[in-house]
């Protein structure tokens, strides 16, 4: 049959709308950010923009990295069970959190190193956080002292995480510090008695302040702005200790303790007077006994699969923790967790909030400040989206009938 549909030339009025001509972004950062749509959009331009060793650093883990890939595979494998013709104009993405209202179920996760990411450091991403309302964690191991992260947003609500060292006094001095500055909660990590085998920072012969190596000095062409800020806004160093001259695996090894027992946990305890938080849970029997020696939260984490590599899959052992704590205290979950239907899915199967690391850092790394606010934008408008899409009107509201893990 032949084509017998009117024709005419169109007129320029009728071009006109087709055209879609956007209104140009002048600023380079504002720009590539605009880009970013999702937290795996905000990785690829971190990659781009970074050097590959300082890249390697966040996105790499433990050995085969086995433990980060069931992770994530873990939420690919989470099933919703939406229901509809329900009101959902309006929708609450709010949680209580150790006792006081988040704008999200979501606290980021401390990060060790964080100006060797990009120059703007652990400031950045706290203003960014308070901004946000969702609490944050300064790492012992971070690059900005503890007094002066308070003084960047002092109503931000600000944790403090705790590496137990083999000085004690020096740990126990870091916990007065975090005391008198405002900090509410503490957080101790008691996964690292010894270092894992980070093996893409030993291949890339990654040290702590990285080494103007040939291959450094070689980088320098491919990544000038990344360098340039390095070198024009001061040393990088650890704020809370002398600064250190090797890998991150010989940190670990020369300060951090493995004779660390539960007794040192009452210790601390005993001495800090607010919330305690203890990560790096990874069975059921250690999260029971934590809570007993005064933990008001735990952490079910593998350290983002950076320390044991193949250790359990957090989304997958948090119903049995939670089930063990038994509302004694909290239950946060970390490691895997790029997307805001992803903290959907934590809240869905008992806990009260999970923690990123990796998400905001790519943020930091694509565009400082800007790009952290821009990771907790895209966090916020997920998790909006899928309670809608759920049915729900409320975080709160979720539970194990919207959430299922297929097998």
């Amino acid at each position: 049959m032949p084509d017998r549909t009117p024709r005419h030339l169109p007129r320029w009025s009728e071009l006109q709308p087709l055209l879609g001509a956007r209104k140009p972004i002048g600023n380079p950062v504002d720009r590539r950010l605009a880009r970013a749509h999702t937290i795996a959009d905000l990785r690829d331009i971190a990659r781009r923009r970074s050097p590959r060793s300082v890249f390697d650093y966040v996105d790499g883990a433990a050995e085969s990295e086995v433990g980060i890939g069931r992770a994530r595979d873990a939420y690919r494998r989470i099933e919703f069970n939406p229901r509809v013709l329900r009101d959902v104009t309006t929708v609450d993405t709010s949680r209580t959190i150790l006792g006081k209202r988040a704008a999200l179920p979501l606290i980021l996760a401390p990060t060790g190193f964080t100006k060797m990411m990009q120059h703007e450091a652990e400031p950045a991403v706290f203003r960014a956080a308070a901004d946000a309302d969702v609490p944050y964690a300064l790492s012992t191991m971070g690059t900005t002292g503890i007094e002066e992260l308070a003084a960047v947003a002092p109503n931000g609500r600000r944790w403090f995480q705790l590496y137990l060292w083999k000085d004690r006094a020096a740990s126990m001095e870091l916990v007065d510090r975090a005391r008198d500055s405002g900090y509410d909660t503490l957080l101790v990590t008691v996964d690292t008695p010894v270092a894992g085998a980070r093996l893409r920072d030993v291949r890339n012969g990654l040290t702590i302040p990285p080494q103007l190596t040939f291959s450094t000095l070689a980088d320098m062409s491919r990544h000038p702005s990344w360098w340039f800020n390095l070198l024009t806004t001061g040393p990088l160093e650890f704020a809370s200790f002398n600064s250190f001259d090797g890998t991150v695996a010989e940190l670990i090894a020369k300060m951090f303790d493995p004779s660390a027992t539960l007794d040192d946990l009452a210790s601390i305890r005993a001495a800090w007077p607010h919330r305690l938080v203890v990560k790096g849970i990874q069975n059921t029997d250690d999260a029971k006994a934590v809570v007993d020696h005064g933990a008001d939260a735990v952490v079910v984490s593998n350290h983002g699969g950076r320390q044991l590599d193949r250790a359990p899959t957090p989304l997958e052992l948090l119903p049995s923790v939670v089930e063990a704590v038994d509302a004694r205290a909290e239950v946060f979950v970390d490691t895997g967790i790029m997307h805001g239907g992803d903290l959907v899915a934590a809240v869905g199967l008992g806990a009260t909030a999970g923690m990123v690391g990796r998400a905001y850092l790519y943020g930091l790394m694509a565009g400082g400040e800007r790009g952290v606010a821009r990771a907790l934008e895209i966090l916020h408008t997920e998790t909006t989206r899928t309670l809608q899409l759920l049915g729900v009107t409320s975080i709160d509201d979720v539970g194990p009938e919207h959430v299922r893990l297929r097998t």
